[in-house]
């Protein structure tokens, strides 16, 4: 019988399906406000190397602790349950039902320019509904599904690349951001980093699913590290591609509040570069990169909720059956998405979103030295994954820092997150007492 589980190769795809998406196409129309074309393309440089130092961390972490569940797993397991139970909820509301909605709004302002009369919201919700009844239907399908759209939106970035880096400009661009103070803009560097960190967001896509591997103390550091790689080096042509490319007047246009103007800003450049057709090719390739890298957190971001769903802290029906997809948490984290369709501006969705995933993937980083001071039972991990470690944390840290200075609604998204988050954790952990007591009893 054949063996269906995830491999190195499944586990990339995650990866570059996950992180590859509206972020770096986004991300592109935001930043020059602030920062010049060096100051950007360092921006995407130091965001590779974090990347690559989580995912080093990670490792360290996932050979600890080799189950699926992510962040909640980690650090329920290795710190508290009331931690990982909030990581869990973070995921829930912000980590992939909030990219999902940013990726389907994305999907529908490209396809706009396709056709005319597409309403965006309209396309987006559509696209969502999809998905979800895709990985709904298997676990088997749901894969097959996920390593085509990955293979094409391969195929397509590359593309793309090539077109900007032959029909466009080779000249160092000389603009310069409309926002430009004297000296080094480090609190305008430091707040765009977040827009990159949404960019890079799923490099941990991995561990969701890391029973799921056929070897994943070996596969999933593997598959992480690798896919970081991969789209460090995609996101710096593409970066390179917008930032030579980038005129006068689309510049200006930045500034506006013209929100499917700002997000096909790839489309008004390739169609300078190349014409009216390129222009659509790029519009095809964005709606693909999109739902590719939707149809990748709706496969995983169910994992997270039903191993909250077997260790009791969300309801039953959430965990699924034995060899198939959870059906309830897919169905869940769709309805969550489709309400954030409708919810805040896509701009400060971006922004506050990566500051929550950075939050949490910095907390997931520091039980490492966790390990080394309070939980001795543990096997001390590894030089050279304590470095990076080390890294990420301290980078991270000056990141958000200036995020929370830099955008006052940040501070409500994590303060509603984590209301709610341990009201429910005290809730189901007063259930679940209340259940033993009853057994105990009987």
């Amino acid at each position: 019988m054949k063996d269906h589980r995830l491999g190195v190769l499944s586990g990339m795809g995650m990866g570059i399906a996950n992180m590859i998406g509206a972020g770096v196409f986004l991300s592109a129309s935001y930043m020059p406000l602030g920062l010049n074309p060096k100051q950007i393309l360092a921006a995407w440089i130091i965001g590779t190397l974090l990347a690559l130092a989580g995912a080093k961390a990670y490792s360290g972490i996932a050979q600890i602790v080799p189950h699926s569940g992510g962040e909640y797993r980690f650090l329920s397991t290795l710190i508290h349950p009331a931690l990982g139970y909030l990581a869990g909820w973070a995921s829930l509301l912000i980590g992939f039902s909030a990219p999902i909605a940013v990726n389907a709004l994305a999907a529908g302002s490209f396809a706009g320019t396709l056709y005319s009369g597409t309403n965006t919201k309209l396309f987006a919700t559509l696209m969502i509904l999809a998905l979800t009844a895709v990985h709904a239907i298997g676990l088997r399908f749901s894969v097959a599904t996920q390593n085509t759209l990955v293979a094409l939106k391969i195929l397509l970035v590359a593309g793309f690349i090539v077109a900007g880096l032959v029909g466009g400009s080779r000249v160092w661009p000389g603009w310069t951001p409309l926002n430009q103070t004297d000296g080094f803009p480090i609190d305008s560097f430091m707040s765009n980093m977040l827009y990159v960190a949404f960019a890079f967001s799923g490099w941990n896509a991995a561990v969701y699913a890391a029973s799921e591997f056929k070897n994943p103390k070996r596969d999933v550091p593997r598959a992480m590290i690798l896919s970081c790689i991969v789209v460090g080096i995609i996101y710096l042509f593409i970066n390179w591609v917008f930032i030579a490319n980038l005129t006068p007047g689309q510049l200006a246009d930045i500034s506006t509040n013209d929100t499917d103007r700002i997000t096909t800003l790839g489309h008004l450049i390739m169609k300078n570069i190349l014409g009216e057709v390129a222009a659509a090719c790029m519009s095809i390739l964005a709606i693909i990169a999109f739902i590719s890298s939707s149809s990748a957190m709706t496969f995983l971001g169910p994992r997270v909720y039903a191993a909250m769903a077997r260790d009791g802290f969300l309801p039953a029906a959430l965990k699924g059956k034995e060899g198939k997809p959870p059906v309830g948490a897919v169905l869940l984290q769709g309805a969550i998405a489709l309400l954030l369709v409708f919810a805040d501006s896509l701009k400060d969705v971006l922004r506050n979103v990566g500051a929550i995933l950075t939050l949490f993937s910095t907390l997931t980083v520091f039980s490492l030295f966790w390990i080394c001071f309070k939980r001795r039972e543990y096997q001390r991990p590894a030089l050279l994954v304590m470095i990076a470690a080390g890294f990420y944390f301290i980078v991270s840290v000056v990141m958000l820092y200036f995020g929370f200075i830099d955008s006052p609604t940040l501070n409500l998204w994590v303060g509603a997150c984590i209301l709610a988050a341990l009201s429910g954790y005290f809730i189901a952990k007063r259930k679940i007492a209340s259940r033993g007591d009853r057994i105990s009893g009987a």
